[in-house]
C-alpha cells in the first residue's frame, strides 16, 4: 500500500460494496471517496433522473476508475501487509462494475439470457477471480465461492435495476421506500446476507400495505425479481425452475378459484374440475415469489390454510392429503386497514402476525408532496419518459402547465400516482384532464378556498386586505406582530379581521396539530 490516502479509499470502498444504495448513506461514502473532485448531485440519495443512466453518475465513474488502478497496482505489487476483506471487498467492487454494470447483464428471468454470452461472461470473471485471490490473499482459489460471488452480483444488479427503474420520484416518503425494499431483499447487513442468509429469506414473507394506486404492485415486483438465484459453474447457467413472480388478485376470483389457483386441485375435487391442476405455489420457482395482492378480502378459511403454508412451508392440492413443500416466497398486499380488519373479525390476529415480519408501507402522493412539493415536476418528468419516450419532456412541460393552471394547489391526488399517470396520459391526448373525482370547495381547507379565491380574481381590495391581515395574524398569533409584519398599527389590524375566517382557519390549524401529533 503506497499511502495512508490509498489506505482510506480502501476503507470506503469496503463500506460501498456492502452498503444500501438507495440511502443517503451512499453520497457521504462518495464525498468520502473523492474529497475535492466529488461532484455535489443535489440529491438527498440517489434516484432515478431524465437523462441520466446510473453508470453515468460522474462521482460513481470516478470512483470505479480508481478502485480498477488501485486493484491493478495492488495485483502488480502485491502488499506484505494489510486487512483481507479490504483487499476481497475491493475485488468484489470493481469485478461488480466490470462484469455486471459494462455489460448490462439484467433480465426478467435468467433463462433469457444468450448461454453462449454468460458462459463468455462466467470464464473472464472467473480468470480475473483467480487472479486476484491468488495474488492478494495467496490462497487457491474456490471455484464454489467464485460462483456464489458470480450470483450475489447478479442479484444485485437486478435488484438495482428493478428497484431504480420502477419505484419513481425522490420525495423523502420514496427515498425511504426504495431504501426499504433493498433491506426486505438483502437486509440492513449486506455482508451477512452474501454469506449466510441468501438462501433463507424466501421464509420470510413481506406485507405492503397503503392506499389504492401507491405501487404496491411494483413493489412487490421488484421485490419478487430480485431473488437470489444460484450460479452452476458446471454447467454455466443460472440454476432455477418455473416462475419467478406470480401474482393473483384475490378480489378478482371467487374463493373456490382462489383455493384452485393457489393450491391446485386434484380431478373432481369440486364440479367443474376435470383434471388435476398445479397450483401457484407449485408452478412457482424455489426463487420465486407469490404475490397476493388485495390479501384482506381473502376469507377466513382460506386464511387458515395460508397460515399453514407460512407457518409449515407446506400445503396440499384440493381433494388430496399428501403434503407438499413450498419453497418461494410469500408476499402480500393490500389498502384495508387490517387492524379494523381484525377488530371486526374479518382477518386472522395469527395471520396477521406472521405476514407482518417484514412490513412496507406505500406512501400516497399527497404525502409526498407534502414533504418535497418539488418532487411533482419530476415524478411528472419521469412518467412522461416512460409513457412518450423521445417527445417526454415536451408532454411533461405542457403536463406541469396544465396542473398550475387548472388545478387547485393543494390538490390531494385522492388517486396517487396511478392518477398523476393518466393526467400524463390524458394531457398527451386530450391536451386536457378530468378528475375522476372532483375535489369539491368543502373538502378545501380555508387557506386552500382563500387562495382560491384570490386566483380567481373574486376579492375586492378591501376584502383583501382583511382576509391578509387574517391569515397573517393566524399565523402570528400576535396583535404586535401581524401589525409589525405588515406595517400598519395594532388597532388597525383588530379592526380588519374577519372572525369568521379566523374561525375556519384555526379549526384546520387544531385539526392539522391533532393529526400530527397523533
Amino acid at each position: 500500500m503506497s499511502t495512508q490516502h490509498d489506505l482510506e479509499f480502501l476503507r470506503t470502498i469496503s463500506e460501498l460494496t456492502y452498503c444500501n444504495p438507495f440511502l443517503p448513506e451512499r453520497l457521504v461514502l462518495e464525498r468520502r471517496a473523492l474529497g475535492e473532485t466529488y461532484v455535489a448531485e443535489g440529491k438527498q440519495a440517489w434516484s432515478r433522473e431524465l437523462g441520466l443512466g446510473n453508470d453515468d453518475r460522474p462521482n460513481v465513474q470516478q470512483i470505479t476508475q480508481r478502485a480498477t488502478q488501485l486493484f491493478e497496482q495492488l495485483l502488480e505489487h502485491p502488499p506484505a501487509e494489510l486487512q483481507e476483506t479490504l483487499l476481497l471487498d475491493l475485488q468484489t467492487y470493481v469485478l461488480y462494475y466490470r462484469y455486471f454494470m459494462q455489460h448490462q447483464l439484467v433480465s426478467a428471468s435468467p433463462e433469457l439470457l444468450d448461454r453462449e454470452m454468460l458462459s463468455q461472461l462466467w470464464q473472464r470473471f472467473w480468470n480475473d477471480y483467480q487472479k486476484g485471490i491468488k495474488t492478494l490473499c495467496r490462497t487457491n482459489p474456490s471455484i464454489t465461492k467464485a460462483a456464489h460471488l458470480f450470483a450475489c452480483l447478479f442479484q444485485v444488479r437486478r435488484a438495482f435495476y428493478h428497484i431504480y427503474d420502477c419505484i419513481l420520484g425522490d420525495s423523502r416518503a420514496i427515498i425511504q421506500l426504495r431504501a426499504m425494499v433493498w433491506q426486505s431483499v438483502f437486509t440492513h447487513n449486506m455482508r451477512r446476507y452474501q454469506e449466510t442468509l441468501f438462501h433463507r429469506l424466501n421464509e420470510i414473507p413481506t406485507l405492503i400495505t397503503g392506499p389504492s394506486g401507491t405501487g404496491k404492485d411494483l413493489v412487490a415486483r421488484s421485490i419478487g425479481m430480485s431473488q437470489f438465484i444460484p450460479f452452476d459453474h458446471r454447467s454455466r447457467t443460472f440454476v432455477t425452475k418455473g416462475e419467478l413472480f406470480i401474482p393473483l388478485n384475490l378480489s378478482a376470483l371467487s374463493p373456490t378459484l382462489i383455493e384452485s389457483e393457489l393450491f391446485g386441485h386434484k380431478k373432481g375435487s369440486f364440479t367443474g374440475a376435470t383434471s388435476d391442476n398445479a397450483g401457484y405455489l407449485e408452478l412457482c420457482s424455489p426463487h420465486g415469489v407469490v404475490f397476493l395482492d388485495e390479501i384482506g378480502e381473502l376469507e377466513q378459511t382460506i386464511q387458515v390454510k395460508l397460515l399453514r403454508v407460512l407457518q409449515n412451508r407446506t400445503w396440499a392440492r384440493l381433494g388430496e392429503t399428501t403434503p407438499r413443500s413450498f419453497q418461494g416466497k410469500i408476499i402480500a398486499a393490500t389498502n384495508r386497514n387490517l387492524q379494523n380488519e381484525i377488530e371486526q373479525g374479518h382477518f386472522r390476529l395469527d395471520l396477521f402476525y406472521r405476514l407482518c415480519a417484514d412490513r412496507i408501507v406505500t406512501p400516497s402522493l399527497a404525502d409526498q408532496l407534502a414533504d418535497s412539493p418539488d418532487a411533482l415536476q419530476s415524478l411528472i418528468g419521469l412518467l412522461a419518459l416512460r409513457i412518450a419516450g423521445d417527445a417526454a419532456a415536451e408532454v411533461a412541460q405542457e403536463t406541469m402547465q396544465w396542473i398550475e393552471q387548472k388545478l387547485p394547489r393543494q390538490y390531494s391526488w385522492p388517486g396517487n400516482v396511478r392518477e398523476l399517470e393518466q393526467c400524463v396520459r390524458n394531457i398527451l391526448i386530450r391536451s386536457e384532464y378530468q378528475p375522476s373525482i372532483v375535489q369539491s370547495k368543502e373538502n378545501l381547507n380555508a387557506c386552500d378556498q382563500w387562495l382560491e379565491q384570490i386566483r380567481a380574481r373574486q376579492l375586492t381590495i378591501e376584502e383583501l386586505h382583511r382576509s391578509y391581515a387574517t391569515w397573517v395574524y393566524a399565523e402570528v398569533n400576535s396583535y404586535e406582530g401581524t401589525a409589525q409584519q405588515l406595517g400598519i398599527d395594532r388597532r388597525t389590524v383588530k379592526s380588519w379581521l374577519d372572525q369568521e375566517f379566523l374561525s375556519r382557519l384555526m379549526d384546520h390549524a387544531g385539526t392539522e396539530a391533532y393529526s400530527e401529533n397523533y
